[in-house]
């Protein structure tokens, strides 16, 4: 016989198996011992009877604990009254790995179970919210994939800034200095004039001092870049992206959504195209709000939240204005001092999932805007040529892998949204 899944088992229902896994719980008593195995897919309870079974294996039940390895063989059959509707008579079990005393038990704080991120990650609800992660990272390149799109990469260590210096981190390389990526944007622009279409899915990196829920210093981004692609090309694009990421979701990971609690009716609602408005509408429904933001002024996660309690899908803002953006959003000719940009607010709470624009063809006007931010133009020389030999118009866009996550799974925090979380207080495991 070959050692199976969890689910496999169940799959089958009757008859002989061979599974291993994990103690999940166990408890004994005189004559039976109790113990629930999983593995990546499931749960199960096995019982060992004492009668049945060979003093060495019952010795190995009783000393069966939280966490151990074990190898189980004997007959499934349905059972109702057992957590997932199967139960295992035992016939044989080995321990394979012995467990210590688990640390983790109930209704631990927070930041006990982030130290100990490197045992928790075993929990049914962190397996649950990586299955989907995995999902979702599957579902984007497939997206593109059908799309036309080549996946490209770009450097992690970077000689300058794409979304502003102060939230830059300083990387010893050799005699020099770098810094870690905030977004593969600049070196995409450079790839577009070979491929056309191309996308990545990589790490970033972006030093905030920001305690948030909402917050990673290090995260994984999908971004795209487009030649021929205007502002409304890659809003399309993007919510077609959104909309794929969902649909795949819900079709492989109904069960960890359930189990997760979350309420997949709404997930199925969110449907193309969003509502879009501009930065000044915005302003306009937040003042019919009672909210006060003066023209100019950034959008903060408070503004964000009130403007997406009256909407239970995405909404695509756009035209912020030009002096709050990067230097390579260029102005609307038809909205002059807005930006030709957007940003997708996810309803219930999660705030930005997205942000792209088209980009400046104009070097000159980059140079300056560069300038007023600080920033020295001549570093930037590289990515000015791409303008001098054949430039065309092109767009972008970058997706926040854990924010999505985070949304889909309507999760307290997004540092459940990605194995290891990383933020200005936290460094470890």
């Amino acid at each position: 016989m070959k050692f199976i899944s969890i689910k496999q088992a169940m799959e089958k229902s009757s008859g002989e198996v061979m599974i291993r896994g994990w103690c999940y719980r166990a408890r004994s008593s005189n004559n039976l011992a109790f113990i629930v195995l999983r593995d990546s897919g499931n749960i199960i309870q096995c019982v060992v009877e004492k009668a049945n079974v060979s003093d060495q294996a019952w010795e190995a039940a009783l000393k069966a604990s939280v966490e151990c390895s074990l190898e189980i063989k004997g007959q499934i059959k349905e059972e109702k009254r057992a957590p997932t509707g199967f139960e295992i008579s035992v016939s044989e079990i080995n321990i394979i790995g012995e467990s210590d005393t688990f640390p983790i038990t109930k209704d631990h704080s927070t930041e006990f179970l982030l130290d100990n991120r490197h045992l928790w990650l075993r929990s049914r609800k962190l397996s649950s919210i990586m299955k989907i992660r995995s999902t979702v990272f599957s579902a984007i390149r497939k997206y593109y994939s059908q799309n036309g799109f080549y996946e490209m990469h770009s450097p992690v260590f970077t000689p300058n800034s794409c979304e502003g210096g102060s939230t830059l981190f300083e990387v010893k390389y050799f005699d020099d200095i770098m810094y870690l990526t905030q977004s593969w944007q600049l070196y995409a622009e450079a790839m577009i004039y070979s491929l056309e279409k191309i996308f990545t899915i990589g790490p970033c990196f972006r030093a905030e001092k920001s305690k948030t829920s909402r917050h990673l210093s290090e995260f994984w981004m999908a971004e795209t870049e487009a030649a021929w692609h205007r502002m409304d090309d890659m809003i399309k694009n993007s919510e077609e992206l959104v909309c794929f990421i969902i649909k795949e979701v819900i079709e492989k990971n109904s069960e960890e959504l359930n189990f997760l609690g979350r309420d997949i009716e709404k997930l199925k609602k969110v449907s193309a195209p969003f509502k879009r408005m501009t930065y000044t509408q915005a302003l306009d429904l937040l003042k019919k709000q009672g909210i006060e933001v003066a023209w100019g002024k950034d959008l903060r996660t408070i503004e964000e939240d009130e403007i997406m309690k009256n909407f239970d899908q995405p909404v695509v803002i756009t035209n912020y204005p030009k002096e709050i953006m990067a230097f390579y959003k260029p102005e609307d000719p038809k909205n002059p001092g807005t930006a030709l940009c957007f940003d997708f607010i996810a309803p219930e709470g999660y705030g930005e999932i997205i942000g792209g624009s088209e980009r400046e063809l104009d070097t000159e006007a980059m140079k300056k805007a560069l300038i007023k931010q600080g920033e020295n133009p001549e570093k930037y020389q590289w990515y000015f040529d791409t303008r001098k030999y054949g430039s065309v118009p092109h767009s972008g866009y970058g997706l926040g892998v854990e924010r999505v996550i985070a949304w889909i799974c309507g999760l307290d925090n997004i540092k459940d949204a990605i194995p290891f979380p990383r933020t200005m207080i936290r460094r470890t495991p």
